[in-house]
This record gives structure tokens, sequence and C-alpha cells, in this order.
């Protein structure tokens, strides 16, 4: 059940809310407006008098709401209405008048507005128009000519939407903690069905301001970036000239008098203000061309790689900034990906940008590897897109997005926990449809028999306990693939595999030999190691046997976060 609430001020704000709740709203979607409950339980009701002019009744209304405003006079306060639209879940059950009636009584009782057993309280009125919401309109001056006790009233009426949830058998939200990004109005909703838009102007928006931020490597960039896309950018300036805010808007998107509609950065979501994004592009300067050279795919999959280390050995701020960094990767990989994997990719992103929030502050400086690496695949492509490195650095981001439920979970982060959720449940969808032709066309190219059966010997003494599942998984033979372009690139096959094997637990993998494809081929591709290391390191395993690997260097075992299966 979702709630917000909405102050109006000026004399004519009542009148102004009244008319709207029994209107026919801006497209035609109100129907058989009426009161389900109100302060008194005999307002007038313009919705259910039959016999009377409806705007007659409506005034009336409006009149009797008024009149401990207007006792006041000029002492009336700046804001004289609270609105508050309740609305329930589309899954959820149809509603009586009277179970509404209950909820509007317990809303207004929880947010000071009426207090149960008060008699002197605001006066207010609950109208219903639709099958699952209703509007709660009240006047900010008690009957007794004091103010409502109202602090904190967003916070306490969501607290009892969640026990109204409990108590119906609704949907039931989950708790925030004031870091979620604004949410579309139902004007805006509305707004984007009669353009025939998938997504409101403020979502398009957040979108393109995150994927800018993400791209770009300084803040000419970034407002060049967005610029490309259409995006109008209009810089709020101090005294002294200096840029402190922005806001933005999109072509197209205008009022009633033909103006463009702007919404501020820090509306559009508490990370996209002026001076967080220029956070953001700090932590990834200098430009990614002075990065490091080598597969950007490869750079992009090994720090995605090492999220998870970073969440469960890490300072909690260090994992912040990695899921911000996780979080800005999913934003550019749609641009990236396949024309078929676009749209699970960008339901990813957009769903798992909740779950890159909390309050706690994030330290970006251990994010640069990942940021630059992303930025480069965005500038390649698509020319050089990479089927089996997209495939890899999906297996990844994958893994990340587990271990980042199980951090929000440990923390009670209920809404980035969910967040994350269901982006894992997208990223699978677009992972098997990568990862599928990748692995056939490996498993065409399936070394010879003999070659295999040396592989199969040395698996059985390296890991025998996973042994009979990676020979019995469909993955078998592509595994076999890299395993012998790895020696043909120069590596030792065993060596790869026990580097492969040594760098994370099979344990949680559904799919072991695939796990183990990726591996290698990214190690396949790396230098091969000349002939004088190899007999250095020969010589060193003979004379030493292996030392464990240090907890502090493992990685973690799937006893602490469960996760995800791949």
């Amino acid at each position: 059940m979702i709630s917000k609430i909405i102050l109006g001020k000026g004399p004519k704000a009542t009148r102004r809310t009244i008319g709207y709740l029994f209107g026919k709203g801006r497209a035609n979607e109100h129907t058989d407006p009426h009161l389900v409950a109100s302060w008194n339980g005999f307002a007038p009701d313009p919705g259910r008098s039959p016999h009377r002019d409806p705007r007659e009744v409506e005034a009336q209304l409006v009149a009797q709401l008024d009149q401990p405003v207007k006792m006041l006079s000029d002492k009336a306060p700046k804001y004289t209405v609270w609105h508050c639209p309740v609305r329930a879940a589309p899954e959820d059950p149809i509603l009586t008048d009277d179970q509404w009636a209950d909820i509007a009584r317990r809303i207004v009782a929880a947010a000071g507005i009426a207090p149960n057993g008060d008699e002197e309280a605001c006066r207010w009125v609950a109208v219903r128009h639709a099958d699952d919401h209703i509007h709660i309109a009240a006047t900010l001056v008690r009957q007794d000519g004091r103010r409502p006790k109202r602090d904190y009233d967003q916070r306490a009426v969501q607290r009892e939407a969640r026990k109204i949830e409990v108590d119906y058998g609704l949907r039931r939200l989950k708790p925030g903690d004031g870091t979620a990004a604004k949410r579309p109005t139902s004007k805006e909703h509305f707004k984007a069905k009669r353009l025939g838009q998938d997504a409101t102007a403020r979502e398009i928006l957040r979108m393109r301001v995150r994927r800018a931020v993400t791209a770009a490597a300084d803040e000419t960039e970034f407002f060049a970036l967005l610029e490309a896309t259409g995006v109008t950018v209009r810089l709020k300036h101090g005294p002294s000239g200096d840029a402190l805010g922005c806001n933005f808007a999109l072509p197209g998107d205008t009022n009633d008098k033909g103006e463009p509609v702007f919404y501020a950065g820090s509306t559009l979501a508490p990370d996209l203000s002026l001076p967080k994004i220029r956070e953001r592009l700090a932590a990834t300067s200098p430009k990614p061309a002075t990065a490091q050279p080598g597969n950007p795919w490869h750079q992009a999959t090994a720090a995605t790689e090492r999220i998870p280390h970073h969440l469960t050995h890490g300072d909690e701020h260090t994992a912040q900034g990695q899921l911000v960094a996780l979080g800005a990767a999913l934003d550019l990989l749609p641009v990236t990906a396949p024309a078929a994997l676009r749209a699970e990719l960008e339901q990813a992103a957009a769903v798992f940008e909740r779950a890159t929030r909390s309050r706690i502050a994030a330290d970006l400086d251990s994010t640069r590897v990942l940021c630059r690496s992303v930025q480069a695949i965005w500038r390649d492509r698509p020319q050089d897109r990479d089927a089996a490195g997209f495939a890899m650095l999906l297996d990844a981001a994958l893994t990340a997005v587990a271990f980042a439920m199980h951090w929000h979970r440990t923390r009670q982060h209920a809404q980035q926990q969910a967040a994350a959720e269901q982006a894992l449940v997208h990223l699978q969808i677009a992972y098997a449809q990568v990862s599928g032709p990748v692995l056939a066309g490996l498993a065409q190219r399936s070394p010879s028999p003999q070659t295999k059966r040396r592989f199969v010997h040395h698996l059985q003494e390296a890991v025998p306990e996973h042994a009979e599942r990676i020979l019995a998984d469909p993955a078998w033979d592509a595994l076999a693939t890299v395993l012998a372009e790895a020696e043909t690139a120069g590596h030792n096959a065993a060596t790869a595999l026990d580097q492969a094997l040594g760098q994370r637990t099979l344990d949680d993998a559904h799919s072991p030999a695939r796990a183990l494809t990726w591996r290698i081929r990214r190690l396949g591709e790396r230098h091969a190691p000349s002939p004088r290391a190899e007999a250095a390191r020969a010589r060193s395993t003979t004379q030493r046997p292996a030392a464990p690997v240090p907890p502090s260097a493992a990685m973690p075992s799937p006893q602490s976060p469960p996760t995800r299966r791949r």
C-alpha cells in the first residue's frame, strides 16, 4: 500500500483539492467519486447527492472544511491543505467502502491529523473514485484553532500502512530508509499513458542521467552526452556565478503553457544532484584512455569478480562504493548489448538502481578499474562486441548481485534487498540467452578424445569431489575446448585448471563446468608464461607443499552468503 503526502497552500487550496477529487480527472479516470469517510461521519457528499447540484454541494463541503482556517484569518498557516492518496497494489483484492473508511481513519490518526477520540481535531474527508485507492484531504487547522502535531507524518503513515497490509492481507511493501528515488506521480503516469510512453518522463530522465554519469570522463562530457540524447540541461548559478545545481527536461515534455517540464537532479534520485554527480565523475578521472591497456571485457569482469570479496571482507563504506560501481556497470550494459538482451538488461539496471543507495556513505576509491573498463567497453561499441566477454561479465555480475542481496539483507535494507532479488531474475534470463550460443560454439570445437582423457585424469586428481558433476555437465565439452585453447596459447592446462579451481569454490555452482569455462577462458587469453617461469614454478611446487589460501585472501564460502545459482 503506497501513500504520499502533498501539502497545499493559498486561499483556494481546499477548493482546488476538492474540485480535483470530485472532477473527471486529467484523463477522465475518476469514476463514481464519493465520500467513504469524514471527520464527523455526515459531511456533504457531492458524489452522492442526486437531488442537488453537485457544484453547490462541493462548495458546501469546501466551506465546512475551511471553517477553522477562515477563523484564523491572516494568522492561518502557510500550508492549509493536507492531501494523502493511499493506493493498494494491483494484485490486492478490491476493498469495500467500509474497509477504505477504516483505513482512512487509521491513516489520519497515525499522521496526527485526527487522533482517535480527539473531538477538536482537523476536519478531513476520504474520497474514493477508483477500486484501488482513496484520497484523504484535510485542512491543517484544528477545530480549536491550534495546529496539528504532525511531525514526521510521512514516516508515521508508512508505518501504519505496513500494519494495514498485514491486517487486510494486502501485498506487504518493504520499509524504506529515505534513500529511494521519488516515485512518479499519478499525473505523470497518466501523461505518459496519454503520450503512448511505457515510462514517465521522470523515469526516462533518471536513466539517461545515470548513464551519462557512468559514461562521461568529466563534467563537460557529461553535459555533452545528455544533450546528444535530447536532454535539455538548465544550470542553477549562485551569486558567484558558479553552477550549484542542474535541472533536466525531455524534448516534447511540456506543461499546459507549452514550456519544458524541468526536474531537479536531486528529485530524480538522491545521488543525481550536481554535487553528487561531480563526486562520481571525480572518482573515474583521469579519462579511460589513460587506463592500463588490455581487454576491457576481462578488466571489467575481474573487477566485478572482486565485488563479493569487498562486500564480505571490506568496510561498509568500501562495500557501498562497490554497489554504486556495480549499478553503474549495469546502467551501461544495455547500450553495449545485442538487441535481444536489451529489454532484460534495462529492467535489471532499473530495479538494481534502488540497491545502489543506503544511509552508508560510499567510498568510490576502489571502483576506478570497473568504471573505466565499462567506459572502455561502451566507447568501443558495437564493432568490438565480444559475445564470450559479455557472457563472462554477466556471469560475474550475477554473483556480485547475489552477494549484494545478502549484504543488504544482513543490514536490514529491505527495499534494497528486494531490488537486488528482482535484478537477479532479469540478469539470469539475459545470461541464459547470451551464454547458450557461446558455449555451443565452444563445444563444437571440442578437442580429441585423447586430449579430453588427459583433462579428465587431472580433474579426478584435482577435485575428486566435483569431477563427476563436471564430466556430466552439458558444458563439459566447452570446458575441454578452452583448456585445449589455453595449451595452444602456451599455458599449462593443468596449471590453468588449478588456478581456476582456486579462484572460488564450486560448491554453490549450478553448472561447475560452465563456471570453470569462463575462468579458464580469461586465464587462457592472458600472456602465456615463459618456459623459464614454468620451470621455476615446477621446481617450487616439488620442493614445498602448496600453502593454503589465507582466510583474508579467500573468496567467501557458500556458508556465508547464499549466492545465486549459475
